[in-house]
């Protein structure tokens, strides 16, 4: 609802960062974002739970997720 910064970034269960896929300021409205499951490094991540961190200049929001193969 607010324009502004944004990081959306995927982290494995030990808290180590997988992959940064957003990183950079945003127009305010609605976006989607898919992750291909590979690391920034370009290797394809292990199936399991991963937790993804949404912030924003608002709010940080942390959900789990699963990846399956």
């Amino acid at each position: 609802d607010r324009s502004g910064p944004v990081r959306l970034d995927v982290f494995d269960l030990q808290g180590r960062l997988v992959r940064s896929l957003v990183d950079g300021a945003r127009e305010a409205g609605e976006y989607r974002v898919t992750w291909d499951g590979r690391s920034d490094a370009g290797a394809p991540a292990a199936s399991g739970t991963y937790v993804y961190r949404l912030e924003t200049s608002l709010r940080v929001i942390s959900r789990s997720m699963t990846l399956v193969k």
